[in-house]
Formats: C-alpha cells, sequence, structure tokens
C-alpha cells in the first residue's frame, strides 16, 4: 500500500508491511474490490453513494490497475464472510483532531490551529437535544430575561413589561400564560408563577340590612305585622344601592323555603318560629323583628346564596306575591318532574333505610344531637332568668304600690317623705328589672334560639343528602335492570333487532342518570362539609359576642342600680339634716 495516496492518511504511521497498528487484518476475499482511497478534491465529503459507485464502474472499466491483495497468513484468521459483495469504503471526514483523536500526538499544524482557536472543556458534551418549537420555548412572565434557543446558550433575550419576548423586526413572542392554557397546568410542574394572592380577587358585594317599624296591620280576622326592610348594598346586581320594602311574616317564610329548594346541602338561616298566642306583643314583636334581621343578614353574608334570585326578588320588589306567582307559572311547566330528584327521589326516596357509612358524616351527627339538648336546656334556663327578672320586677312594682299608699296616710312628712321616695325607687328599679330581662332576651336568648333553629335546618339538609343517596341507589337498581334486560335481547339474535337498540339506549340514559346522581351526592357532601366548618366559625363568633354583651348589659344595670340606692340614701340624709337643724360648727379665727 502506498502511503503518500492522501495527506491526511499520510500521518496514520502505518507498518512497512501494510499492517494496520491496530491489530486488525484484511480480508484474503479476492471478490472484495479495492479501496479506492479519497482524492485531495474536498468536495469528495459531499459525494453521495451514487456517485462513488459511478466512479468505481468507471475504473474497472478502463483497467486500472489496483493492488493486489496481499499473501500474508496469520494464526488468528477472522470467521469467514457471509457470501457475497461487501463493499467498504473510507471517507474525508472534516475531524479537527484527526483519525487518532486526542490520542496521538502527531497532529499537523491545521489540526493545532484549529484546538488552540476552540476551547476545550474538561466535562463531556452534552447529548444532542431535540430543538423546541418556539411556542415550547416563552418566558415565565416576571423574569427579566432568558435564554435564547437560536444563539448561544447563555444568550438572553430582552422582554417587555407584559413578560413576552421583543426580537428583531418587532416581532413580540406572547408570555408564558397561554402556554400553561395550551399544556396543562400539571405539565409545567413548577415552572408556573405563583398564582395570584387572594386580594387581587374581587371582592364579594356587601349588605346591610334593617328590619324595622314594625306596624299592626288588617281587621280583627286578618291582623298581621308588617315589618320595613331597608337595604343598603354593593352588588351590581340590584337596581339601587339603596332601597326599602314592606314584608310581613310569611314572606320570611317563603324566602326559606324557596332557599332549601335552590341550594341543597346548603344551611339557609332560619326565620323565627311562628306564634298564635301574643303575637301582638310588644317583646314579642321586638324579638321576632331582631330574629327576621338576623336571618336577612346572615343570608346575605353567605357565598352561594347572596347570588340566589329569590333573595333578589324578596329585597326589591314592590308587589313581591305578584312575582311569586308569576315566576311560579313560569317555572311550573319545566319543574312538574322536579328534575332528577323529582322522577327518582320522588318514587325511592322515602324507601330503604339510610345507613351512613361516613365516619365524618356521623361523628358530626352525633354531635348537632348533643349540642341540640344542650341548646336547649341552655335556652330554658336563660328563660327561667328572664322570667325570674319580670317577677322581680312585678314584685318591685307591687312594692311601691303598697309605699305609695302608706305614704298618703301617714301624718308625720319626716317617715311619709322616705316612704314616698323609696316607693319611687322600687318603680325605676322595676323598669330597669323589665329593661334587663329583654336585654337578656335580645343578645343571649336570641342567639340560642338561632342556634337551635340553625340545627334543625342542618339536620334538613342532611335528609337531603339522604335523599340523594337514595335517589343514587334507585338509579344503580335502574341501571341493573336495564342491563340485564339488555343481555337477554342480545342472546335471543338479531330477531329483535330494534328492540335491541331502544334497550341500548335506555342503557346509555341509564347509566348518565346514575352517574349525575353520584356527582350531585358527592357535590352535596362536600357543600355539607363547607357549611359545617362555616356552622362552627360562626357559632364561636356568636355565641362570644352575645355573652360578652349579656355581661355588660347585667354591669350596666347593676351599677345603675346601685346609684339608684346611693341617691336614695344621700337624699335620706340630707333630708335628716334639714328636720334637725344641723348646722356645721364654726371654728373660730385668729385675729
Amino acid at each position: 500500500m502506498s502511503t503518500g495516496a492522501s495527506p491526511t492518511l499520510a500521518n496514520l504511521d502505518l507498518e512497512t508491511d501494510g499492517a494496520s497498528p491496530w491489530g486488525d487484518e484484511r480480508s484474503i476475499n479476492t471478490s472484495t474490490p479495492p479501496i479506492s482511497l479519497p482524492h485531495d478534491d474536498p468536495t469528495d465529503a459531499f459525494r453521495g453513494p451514487g456517485s462513488k459507485a459511478k466512479e468505481s464502474t468507471q475504473n474497472k472499466d478502463t483497467g486500472d490497475p489496483s493492488p493486489q491483495p496481499s499473501t500474508r497468513t496469520s494464526a488468528a484468521r477472522r470467521n469467514p464472510r457471509r457470501p457475497g459483495r461487501h463493499v467498504a469504503r473510507i471517507e474525508a471526514i472534516d475531524d479537527d483532531l484527526g483519525p487518532l483523536g486526542p490520542l496521538g500526538d502527531n497532529f499537523n499544524d491545521n489540526i493545532n490551529t484549529a484546538l488552540a482557536a476552540k476551547p476545550r472543556y474538561d466535562s463531556p458534551p452534552e447529548p444532542p437535544q431535540k430543538e423546541d418549537s418556539p411556542r415550547m420555548a416563552r418566558a415565565i412572565p416576571g423574569a427579566p430575561n432568558r435564554m435564547s434557543l437560536t444563539g448561544d446558550s447563555m444568550d438572553t433575550v430582552p422582554l417587555d413589561d407584559s413578560g413576552a419576548e421583543v426580537h428583531e423586526g418587532g416581532y413580540r413572542r406572547p408570555p408564558a400564560t397561554d402556554f400553561a392554557q395550551i399544556v396543562g397546568i400539571e405539565a409545567l410542574g413548577e415552572s408556573l408563577p405563583p398564582p395570584k394572592p387572594a386580594g387581587d380577587q374581587p371582592a364579594s358585594p356587601s349588605f346591610e340590612i334593617h328590619v324595622g317599624d314594625p306596624h299592626k296591620v288588617g281587621d280583627l280576622t286578618s291582623a298581621h305585622t308588617v315589618y320595613q326592610v331597608q337595604t343598603k348594598t354593593t352588588s351590581k346586581a340590584y337596581r339601587n344601592s339603596e332601597f326599602t320594602v314592606s314584608r310581613r311574616y310569611r314572606d320570611f317564610l317563603w324566602l326559606y323555603q324557596a332557599l332549601i329548594n335552590n341550594n341543597s346541602g346548603v344551611v339557609v338561616p332560619p326565620p323565627p318560629e311562628k306564634q298564635a298566642v301574643g303575637r301582638f306583643d310588644d317583646n314579642f314583636v321586638e324579638s321576632r323583628r331582631a330574629a327576621l334581621e338576623r336571618m336577612l343578614n346572615k343570608t346575605a353574608a353567605h357565598p352561594m346564596l347572596q347570588h340566589d334570585p329569590d333573595l333578589k326578588l324578596f329585597l326589591e320588589s314592590e308587589a313581591l306575591s305578584g312575582d311569586i306567582k308569576h315566576k311560579e307559572k313560569q317555572v311550573q311547566p319545566v319543574g312538574e318532574n322536579k328534575g332528577m330528584f323529582g322522577s327518582l327521589g320522588g318514587a325511592f326516596g322515602g324507601g330503604g333505610k339510610f345507613i351512613e357509612n361516613d365516619e365524618w358524616f356521623l361523628d358530626r351527627k352525633h354531635y348537632l344531637d348533643n349540642l341540640e339538648s344542650q341548646l336547649k336546656a341552655l335556652l330554658k334556663s336563660v328563660d327561667t332568668v328572664i322570667k325570674q327578672r319580670k317577677d322581680l320586677a312585678d314584685a318591685a312594682n307591687d312594692f311601691s304600690s303598697s309605699l305609695q299608699a302608706l305614704s298618703t296616710v301617714e301624718l308625720s312628712k319626716s317617715l311619709s317623705n322616705p316612704l314616698e321616695s323609696l316607693s319611687y325607687l322600687q318603680i325605676r328599679i322595676k323598669e330597669l328589672h323589665e329593661r334587663q330581662a329583654q336585654q337578656d332576651v335580645l343578645t343571649l336568648g336570641i342567639t340560642v334560639e338561632e342556634y337551635i333553629r340553625i340545627i334543625g335546618s342542618i339536620k334538613l339538609a342532611f335528609n337531603q343528602r339522604q335523599k340523594a343517596f337514595h335517589t343514587c341507589h334507585a338509579a344503580g337498581g335502574e341501571l341493573d335492570k336495564r342491563r340485564a334486560t339488555f343481555e337477554k335481547l342480545q342472546r335471543q339474535g338479531k330477531t329483535q333487532q330494534d328492540r335491541l337498540t331502544q334497550m341500548s339506549a335506555e342503557v346509555s340514559d341509564s347509566e348518565k342518570k346514575l352517574h349525575a346522581a353520584r356527582v350531585a351526592f358527592d357535590n352535596m357532601g362536600r357543600t355539607l362539609r363547607a357549611e359545617l366548618d362555616r356552622f362552627e366559625r360562626e357559632k364561636v363568633e356568636d355565641f362570644k359576642s352575645a355573652v360578652e354583651t349579656f355581661l355588660e348589659s347585667s354591669v350596666e344595670a347593676q351599677k345603675e342600680l346601685i346609684e339608684l340606692w346611693e341617691t336614695y340614701l344621700m337624699q335620706l340624709d340630707r333630708e335628716e339634716d334639714e328636720e334637725s337643724g344641723y348646722r356645721p360648727v364654726e371654728t373660730p379665727t385668729s385675729a
């Protein structure tokens, strides 16, 4: 083999006999064509295999001499190759390090120059990666710059204020928020920007509702109490920010029932209980007014109930009775079947016994039962205290009347005047006890009664969840029946193809109903959990406020009572001094 065929291969430093420095041997198969060495023409590296095959054919036709295979033998010969034509070619490659790589020391000047100009890294090169599309290379909002995909790995791309890349020519790449919508948030992981704080979210509308001016209207047979409901709100759903309407007690009952029907699983604040005897008593009317006001404010503060259209109708309508009738006429054709719960729950809702399997709900039921018993016992004690205060007021009134009668028959002014003053003092004490009794009703008593009613509303929500379970169970039973009928028709063959198609559609419809029933049951459970958590928070706040107000009113009443007695004692001392002609002794002054 000639060593001057190519300057690139001249540096290989082959042995004189043609042996390879790597220890391999040439094949002795005479059918192997000669190895055509590359020429100095640099364009050979870009020639295709077809052109090289054509050139080889031309050399064979012209009879160019080719080197003969060597007759050197070796003890370690390769296994015989498969018969056939094996073409092995050597092509020139633009390799800066040469064929030996960094192992050899005989580098030519061109290689040394290339290595000196190109920096060397101690770490191995990174594996090739698939080029990302421009859409996959969006910037994270909030970062000042980021790496470019087209330039060097450390090049940065300027970003505008919105987080979009700004390239030459005015091209602006959109920020990464659109990419999150395309591939999904889960696919991005920690590369997404943090969510916006809660302060950036729009605030819920505020409501301030006052129920006042209770007055009796109607004749003896249709007498009832009417209240003025004044509302101030920031909600844009209402026509005005301030408005006042007239409502009676049964309108509040309608609102409560409408909210329960519209919001399954939600604990709706209930109105006070209906009372037939003494409903026009001033104390009863005042306590009912306060309870109705608390009901409306709690309802308007609820995040779900404040958006209910029936609440808007109640607070805003000038003719509520007519609007309710008009609404019922519009909803009646659609609501005859009462939706999914009406079609299935109406027939199966009350059937079967419901066994609670969720430990959380089971514990809450026991807790609510115990809480209701304790609150009822507390309400009974509060009623006893209120009754005792009223009895004490009545006793003070009787005592005052007796003192007044005695003062009129007494001839001595030194005795009649103190008796008359004491009679007047007992009248003040009587008024104080009556006011304190009413204050106990409006602070502690009304709170205890309210939460007893709220527990009743929670039990209604539990019953709704129970009906949802029965609806889900009924939908599952109906699906099993239709599947059994469908499988029976399938076994009968194609004789009833129309019936088979119809049953297939019914099975699909039953599956949809079962899925909807399960989703409704699960959603109702989650809603009830959130409602019970809200109930616990509000209960602590309301009872804390009620107890504080109860204690403050009791302290103020006792201070007022002490002041009355001290004033009476001072009056007695003054009258006694006047009657005895007591004058302070004058001390002599020195001249």
